[in-house]
């Protein structure tokens, strides 16, 4: 940084997701590429602009924004970056910040429930399974008839399987998710 004190966000930003927020020039690659853009309130290259601004109006947008849980991390918009930027990754970034804060919009809370329940049925069996998922997710997001028909079709296509395979190393699973509890407490 030439001389110029670095806002909160952009500092948070480069520490922990490796991201100069004031490299990015908005060329817009990212929000051209991103396949969920059209489903955000802002886009890639907005969430950026506003992270880039930093003052506290611009913070509390981007942590009520949707667009933070509708990334899917797919990563195209870190490959398609003149500057090698990692869009997805400070977009990781305001959502932890957004969670930590309780800020989640109402629209994104069955998204967060997804991924709790992802969280919850890997930790639980080593390895993601689906009928436990489904059954996680349905109990945080109290969507318990919304697509309850769906569930003997998958069965007869068999594309859920009754009993999920065993694997080895549950135990070791079960730490790695102990550590990092233990390494984010406040």
């Amino acid at each position: 940084m030439s001389g110029t004190k670095e806002h909160a966000l952009a500092k948070a930003a480069r520490e922990t997701a490796g991201v100069v927020l004031s490299e990015c020039y908005q060329c817009g690659k990212c929000t051209a590429g991103c396949p969920m853009a059209r489903y955000m309130d802002l886009s890639p290259n907005q969430i950026m602009r506003l992270a880039q601004a930093g003052d506290d109006a611009a913070l509390e947008r981007l942590l009520g924004c949707e667009a933070l849980w509708y990334c899917v991390g797919c990563l195209t918009c870190a490959q398609r970056c003149p500057r090698k930027l990692d869009p997805a990754a400070v977009m990781d970034l305001l959502r932890e910040m957004a969670h930590r804060r309780g800020k989640i919009p109402a629209a994104a809370r069955k998204v967060l429930a997804f991924h709790k329940a992802f969280l919850d049925t890997v930790e639980h069996g080593g390895r993601m399974a689906e009928i436990p998922l489904v059954l996680r997710y349905k109990m945080k997001s109290l969507d318990l008839l919304g697509d309850v028909m769906l569930g003997p079709v998958m069965l007869a296509k068999r594309k859920l399987p009754l009993l999920p395979h065993r694997i080895r190393g549950r135990g070791e699973v079960r730490r790695i998710f102990k550590k990092c509890r233990e390494e984010h407490r406040p």
